[in-house]
């Protein structure tokens, strides 16, 4: 089973050709009543990890507690590294502190149902989902995370910047004015790193070392790229758009030519033997939720795609879902699971990462 990033393309561009309506304002939450009157019945508690930015998990909490005014619902929010660490600690002890995953990317969902503590579910409306998801249920994508470029135009002319990202690690004039994540913490990093890899082979790293090209947070390569330390960034396309949208930011996302890297970004219920509070129904109502219309506005509120077919709407100043996909680079999520260590090692022998 080869799990490769896989988009209905034909589908998208039927249904999506004529988005545009998500580069405006955001829509307003609703009222105070639940989108699923069934919703107001769950009770009990449910503890969610994720790797969604804060900010935009306090949106959700609001939403939540609307959507569901009798059940707790708690986030403990980490990067991917720091989330997995958590869970092989916990597997460890035969429980883990939570009930529903929402992480990066798809390969770590095959290595927790192969690892059997994944819980079933088959969602109602799979049938709307663009994007490929587990046929027996043990996940789902339910936002999409892009890795782009990004430049400031305020700092160099984007005719002085890469386009690609095959120009990002050979063009020599970049040498130490380039940064990207840390693809052994950063899940969609590590999902890019593969994709590259598979598109141009060890010897496009080898180039991205000779590049000097720092490795660090979004959020520390987002400040130098506004000093103009850096000329252009490796970056999630979403961490742009928030800072466009909240600060009036000039910096600009470049959709490289070579392709943009589409992560389709799973949630997934712990199994009863392994979770928190052994409360399955409540996790099953709260992942038909994020799937759902309204769950799927909360992320494309919050500057990530939605994955169903059937919304038009897209992140403030991005592109549309049809568009992006008309050119991306593909990620074979099978090999990111299973040469996990192999890769990174790769990664570490070809470019200089910082001891964290």
């Amino acid at each position: 089973m080869k799990k490769k990033l896989f988009a209905l393309f034909a589908a998208a561009s039927i249904v999506l050709t004529a988005a545009g309506c998500g580069g405006g304002e955001k829509k307003p939450e609703g009222g105070n009543a639940p989108s699923n009157p069934e919703d107001a019945k769950v009770s009990g508690k449910v503890v969610i990890y994720t790797s969604m930015y804060e900010d935009i998990i306090d949106d959700m909490e609001k939403t939540l507690e609307k959507e569901f005014p009798n059940l707790d619902v708690e986030f403990f929010q980490g990067g991917s590294g720091t989330i997995q660490s958590k869970i092989a600690a916990e597997m460890d002890s035969g429980k883990l502190g939570c009930d529903i995953l929402m992480v990066a990317e798809p390969s770590y969902s095959l290595e927790l149902k192969e690892a059997g503590i994944l819980h079933p579910y088959k969602y109602s409306q799979a049938d709307k989902l663009l994007f490929d998801y587990d046929k027996d249920g043990y996940w789902y994508p339910v936002r999409v995370c892009n890795m782009v470029l990004a430049y400031n135009p305020e700092k160099y002319k984007k005719e002085e910047v890469p386009t690609s990202f095959k120009a990002f690690a050979e063009d020599t004039a970049m040498k130490g004015s380039l940064s990207m994540s840390n693809p052994l913490t950063s899940g969609t990093a590590y999902s890019s790193v593969v994709g590259l890899l598979d598109k141009y082979g060890e010897g496009y790293f080898k180039s991205l070392g000779a590049q000097n090209v720092a490795i660090e947070s979004g959020s520390v390569a987002l400040t130098k790229l506004e000093t103009g330390e850096c000329k252009e960034i490796m970056v999630l396309e979403e961490s742009v758009l928030k800072k466009r949208q909240e600060e009036n930011s000039a910096l600009e996302v470049i959709y490289p030519d070579d392709g943009s890297i589409p992560v389709p970004s799973p949630i997934m219920i712990v199994d009863e033997a392994h979770c928190a509070n052994k409360n399955i129904a409540a996790a099953e109502a709260v992942e038909e939720f994020f799937l759902s219309p309204a769950g799927q506005q909360l992320i494309i509120n919050g500057w990530m795609y939605g994955v169903r077919n059937d919304m038009d709407e897209h992140p403030y100043d991005s592109v549309t879902l049809s568009k992006l996909l008309e050119n991306t680079i593909t990620v074979d999520w099978e090999k990111c699971f299973k040469q996990r260590e192999e890769i990174r090692t790769m990664f570490q022998n070809n470019v200089t990462v910082p001891n964290n």
